[in-house]
C-alpha cells in the first residue's frame, strides 16, 4: 500500500481527475516532491478543477518547467484542453514560453486539429512567426497537420507568416506537399506568392514531395494551380521520376509517365543513373517487379 503522500499515487490520482481523493491525499502532508509535475499532469490530462485546486490551494507555479523545460500549458494546449489552456493564461501564463527545441504552446497546439486552442493563444498574444530549433514557425506545424481552417486563421491574423523557411530550406508548401493534405495547399496555393517551383537547400520541390510520397493528387494541383514544372531537377541531378522510384510509388511512377511523358530512362546529372537503379533498392522492390521493367528499354547489365 502507498504511504501517504506518495507522488505515483498522487500522479494516479491527478491523471483519473479525483478532486476528492486527491485533497485528502494531500491533507496529510501536501504535493511534497511530486509537487509541480502534478499541474503538468493535471493539464495533460485536462482536469481544469485539480488544476485550479493546486494551483489556488497549494500556490504551485503555473510557469513550473519539467525536464524538458516544458511548461503545463504546453501540455494542455497540445491536448487541445481548452478549459485548461485558458484558465492558466488567465492565471498568467507565459503564452510564449519555450519547451526544449524551442517549442512554444501554440505550436504545440498547431500539431492538434482545435482552432478554439489556437485563437485563445493568438488573443493573448501568442507569436505565430516564432521559430523552433528546425526553423518551423507555427504555420510549417498547420500545414503538415493540413487543416484549412486552422491555415485560414493564422495567414488573416499574420499575413506574413507563409514568408519562412526551415534551417533546410523549406516552406510550408513543401510540408503540405509531402504530407498529402490537398486542402492546405489549397489555401498555401490561394493565400500564398510561392514561386512555383520554390526549393530548399537539396533543390527538392513542392512537386517532388509529393510526388515521392506519392499523392498524386498534390502534384496534379501543383501542376494545374501553380505551373510546377515536372522535369526540374534536384541538387544532385535527380528529377520526380527519380524520387518516386528509390520510395517504391507505382502509381506516381505511372502517372509521371504515361500522363506527363516523362522519360523512364532519365539519368541524373552527372551520375548518370536511371529510375531503375533507384527502384533497385530493397525497400522499393514492388516498384522494381512491376512498372519500371515493362517500361526501361536501356537500362541493361551494362548501363
Amino acid at each position: 500500500v502507498a504511504a501517504p503522500g506518495d507522488p505515483r499515487r498522487l500522479h494516479r490520482l491527478v491523471q483519473a481527475g479525483r478532486l476528492s481523493a486527491l485533497r485528502e491525499e494531500l491533507r496529510a502532508g501536501g504535493p511534497g516532491r511530486a509537487g509541480d509535475p502534478l499541474l503538468h499532469c493535471a493539464a495533460r490530462h485536462g482536469h481544469r478543477d485539480v488544476l485550479a485546486y493546486l494551483v489556488e490551494t497549494w500556490d504551485l507555479d503555473v510557469e513550473a518547467a519539467d525536464r524538458d523545460y516544458k511548461r503545463p500549458l504546453h501540455e494542455a494546449a497540445a491536448q487541445g484542453h481548452r478549459d485548461c489552456v485558458r484558465y492558466l493564461l488567465g492565471r498568467g501564463a507565459a503564452v510564449d514560453c519555450l519547451k526544449r527545441a524551442d517549442w512554444t504552446p501554440l505550436m504545440m497546439a498547431c500539431t492538434r486539429k482545435n482552432l478554439e486552442v489556437i485563437q485563445d493563444l493568438v488573443e493573448h498574444g501568442a507569436n505565430p512567426l516564432l521559430k523552433n530549433k528546425d526553423g518551423w514557425n507555427s504555420l510549417h506545424i498547420a500545414s503538415r497537420e493540413g487543416d484549412p481552417l486552422i491555415l485560414q486563421y493564422l495567414l488573416t491574423v499574420c499575413p506574413a507568416a507563409w514568408k519562412t523557411e526551415s534551417k533546410i530550406g523549406r516552406t510550408p508548401l513543401h510540408t503540405a506537399a509531402m504530407h498529402g493534405c490537398l486542402e492546405a495547399v489549397k489555401v498555401l496555393l490561394q493565400r500564398c506568392q510561392y514561386e512555383a517551383d520554390c526549393r530548399d537547400r537539396c533543390g527538392c520541390t513542392p512537386f517532388m514531395d509529393a510526388v515521392q510520397c506519392g499523392h498524386v493528387d498534390v502534384a496534379r494541383l501543383l501542376l494545374k494551380q501553380h505551373k510546377a514544372c515536372w522535369a526540374v531537377r534536384d541538387a544532385l541531378g535527380a528529377q520526380a521520376i527519380h524520387k518516386a522510384a528509390v520510395t517504391g510509388q507505382d502509381q506516381a511512377l505511372r502517372f509521371l509517365v504515361s500522363e506527363l511523358g516523362a522519360d523512364v530512362d532519365a539519368r541524373t546529372e552527372p551520375t548518370r543513373l536511371a529510375p531503375l537503379h533507384f527502384a533497385a533498392k530493397p525497400c522499393t522492390w514492388p516498384v522494381r517487379a512491376s512498372t519500371l521493367p515493362a517500361w526501361s528499354s536501356s537500362c541493361g547489365p551494362g548501363c
